[in-house]
């Protein structure tokens, strides 16, 4: 009986032993992830597609605020306290961020600059100095390409031991954006669009319009969110008459009452684009908005042919 009694009692140790031994495990396993912080919303979702639950994701400031006119507030600063690494869009479309990291003075901390290796546009509109940059190349597919893949590969030199996972995932996500695009152009086959001609209300759409081979021949807008003046107004409907433009791309969740101006005054059509900043942060946000605002240029593509030729 008391050798029965002594197994049982040493059955249950080693049991107990294992559990807690497991359970240390999976706590330091989790307490060792490494902390990614991100900007934008965008680069949430680029993030999460590379590194999936093996690191945790910050943003460092909460969904909902306006990027253009977002001031750094204190809890910034204890957000990116708990950061690893922080990856920027660096070009002007989260300088609030650059603002943190600055006063933050942490020598440790991880900067990946994601458009390093981005060929870049100038920048359109009334607001912008010499030089200036545009800075949303998320809109476009081949600049999501390449900033997922500069995310992985900088990722992988911290964390060695997951570089592959990191690197596997990157390639199946560039290759799901390769797929909208071929998608896109097959849908658009031998349609003639030489003659589109279309403006924006925003200096945003530039890299995806590029790679369908549209120009932009104007920018509505003094400065993101700022209605331009009646005297701007109207240059603008001047212009958009005589340059013949058939097309105005402007913002969705964003107001644009002036919009409904130009439309009465000159008959362009309107369509509107995803800025893909907007709303919570979602894993499959820039898949999602990719492939609705590649079906609204698709529709803008078939008005412009078919309203050339009638």
């Amino acid at each position: 009986m008391k050798q029965l009694k002594n197994n049982t009692i040493t059955k249950i140790t080693t049991v107990l032993t294992s559990l807690v031994l497991l359970f240390g495990a999976a706590y330091s396993q989790a307490a060792e992830k490494m902390k990614i912080g991100i900007t934008l919303q965008p680069y949430y979702s680029y993030v999460k597609a590379v590194v999936g639950d093996k690191a945790e994701i910050l943003p460092l400031v909460d969904a909902g605020f306006n990027p253009h006119n977002y001031q750094p507030q204190p809890n910034d600063l204890r957000r990116l306290k708990a950061m690893d690494v922080i990856v920027v869009n660096g070009i002007g479309h989260d300088d609030f961020a650059l603002k943190v990291i600055a006063a933050a003075n942490r020598d440790d901390l991880i900067v990946i600059e994601a458009n390093k290796d981005v060929p870049l546009l100038p920048a359109m509109g009334q607001s912008v100095g010499d030089g200036a940059v545009n800075p949303h190349t998320f809109v476009g597919l081949s600049t999501t390409i390449q900033k997922v893949y500069t995310i992985a590969n900088e990722l992988s030199k911290l964390d060695p031991e997951n570089a592959r996972f990191y690197r596997k995932n990157a390639r199946k996500y560039a290759a799901h954006f390769r797929k909208l695009k071929h998608e896109a152009m097959t849908t658009l086959g031998d349609l003639d669009t030489s003659g589109m001609v279309v403006a924006t209300t925003h200096n945003a759409y530039g890299y995806i319009l590029q790679e369908f081979g549209v120009d932009v021949a104007a920018v509505i807008e003094p400065a993101h969110g700022v209605e331009p003046s009646a005297s701007q107004l109207q240059e603008t409907i001047e212009k958009i008459r005589q340059s013949n433009i058939d097309i105005l791309f402007y913002e969705l969740n964003m107001p644009n009452r002036f919009v409904d101006t130009i439309e009465k005054a000159t008959g362009v059509q309107l369509y509107r684009f995803s800025h893909m900043t907007h709303g919570p942060y979602e894993d499959e946000k820039v898949e999602v908005e990719m492939k609705q605002n590649l079906d609204t240029l698709i529709e803008s593509m078939k008005y412009a042919a078919q309203n050339k030729v009638s």
